[in-house]
């Protein structure tokens, strides 16, 4: 089935590049370090290194913890982090400096897989979440270099896809060394999708801690606006019309932060000002544009309420874990799937609120801004909830000197 993918793969080769130079209209990077997506690699070559894979800006964030911790007990290892997108690279590149070594995984082709592997030549692999290439651990398996997923995830729509070509993705599963999985549920659907070594390890994002300088920059700014604000974070194309045609009445002003920085230019039409043109919003702006990176933390503590994105259409949401280390009270929209165990214990912790719409989730967010004593018990209730499942990283750094000696 591999040889079968392989040479669907080459057919697509064209298209590939058609698709790599299409992206890059909208987003430069794409069509920078082209030469690594195929194996090829400058610079100098590490004498030991552990590689790291995030796939793209969530992932490369919630891999930080773990990072400065690979690096505290590995000192004489380099990291190199690998990423797909354009943004992801843009991500490592911002939050990990020259600390690590920055590349784009190779595309999933024998001889480029083995020029990374060459190159390289890492001593043990670490992939964040569900990032599975049938060549890539294959070729990993043949050279002996063990592969973890980390951090690992498996939603029940993500996993009917994987059984529908069990074929191709099982011996995949089955060549991994260990899985780290986020919960329980994550760790069950994996040991039936082939994943012979399973450990619940938690999720890594608890561990991460907001940035406190943004954080303290974000309240500074607030108390310079002098009114109520509400966040729409990581919102996903179509979703900003959906939440803005209920606004909140009074002199609230909406902050809205797409996902996607190609997005920046479209969702300003719907906006009166925006952070890189007029970083202080005039008094009578209702909509204000976050169209910067790197700077959520800024944003939450910028805010008294947020509402994430990815959860009003079909996408699996966003990250809400960062919002309730924050102390930010949480909404989110139906779709919360990739984030459904996280979800889980935020409702129960009464940190977030659920609605079924837009349109409900913003006359949710009205109504807590009206209501300062129950923001107050959200916002202690998301802080003491993240306190509580910190030490993902302790377990993760624990399995991974395991397969390295």
């Amino acid at each position: 089935m591999r040889a079968l993918y392989t040479i669907a793969l080459r057919l697509a080769l064209p298209l590939i590049v058609l698709r790599l130079w299409w992206r890059g209209r909208r987003e430069p990077g794409y069509r920078e370090h082209v030469h690594e997506r195929f194996g090829m690699y400058a610079g100098e070559k590490p004498e030991k290194a552990v590689w790291v894979h995030a796939v793209s800006v969530g992932e490369a964030r919630a891999a930080a913890p773990l990072v400065r911790e690979l690096k505290r007990v590995l000192p004489d290892h380099a990291v190199v982090m690998t990423c797909t997108t354009a943004a992801g690279r843009q991500t490592i590149e911002q939050v990990y400096g020259r600390s690590v070594v920055a590349a784009f995984l190779p595309y999933d082709y024998p001889e480029s897989v083995h020029g990374f592997l060459e190159r390289f030549r890492p001593r043990i692999g670490v992939v964040m979440e569900t990032e599975l290439w049938p060549n890539l651990l294959a070729h990993c398996e043949r050279r002996g270099v063990p592969v973890v997923l980390a951090n690992a995830r498996m939603s029940e729509k993500s996993a009917e896809g994987y059984r529908r070509w069990r074929a191709l993705t099982g011996p995949a599963i089955r060549s991994l060394a260990v899985v780290c999985a986020q919960s329980d549920a994550d760790a069950q659907r994996l040991r039936a999708l082939g994943a012979t070594r399973v450990e619940v390890t938690g999720n890594l994002k608890f561990d991460a801690t907001p940035d406190e300088a943004q954080l303290s920059a974000g309240r500074q700014w607030k108390r310079t606006l002098g009114r109520p604000v509400l966040l729409l974070a990581s919102t996903r194309d179509g979703e900003e019309k959906l939440l803005l045609e209920e606004r909140p009445a009074g002199n609230v002003l909406t902050v809205v932060v797409p996902r996607h920085p190609q997005r920046f230019d479209e969702v300003a039409a719907l906006a009166q000002s925006r952070r890189t043109a007029q970083p202080m919003p005039g008094a009578s702006d209702r909509i204000h544009l976050g169209d910067t990176m790197g700077e959520m933390a800024f944003y939450y503590g910028a805010c008294d309420v947020a509402i994430i994105g990815g959860s009003f259409l079909p996408l699996g949401g966003q990250n809400l874990i960062e919002a309730l280390a924050a102390g930010v009270p949480v909404v989110v929209g139906p779709s919360m799937f990739n984030f459904a165990e996280a979800t889980r214990l935020a409702l129960e912790a009464g940190a977030a609120v659920q609605l079924a719409d837009a349109r409900a989730a913003m006359r949710e967010a009205a109504q807590l801004l009206a209501r300062p004593e129950r923001r107050a018990a959200m916002s202690a209730a998301g802080r003491a909830l993240c306190e509580a499942h910190r030490g993902a990283t302790a377990r993760h750094i624990e399995v991974l000197l395991r397969e390295l000696h």
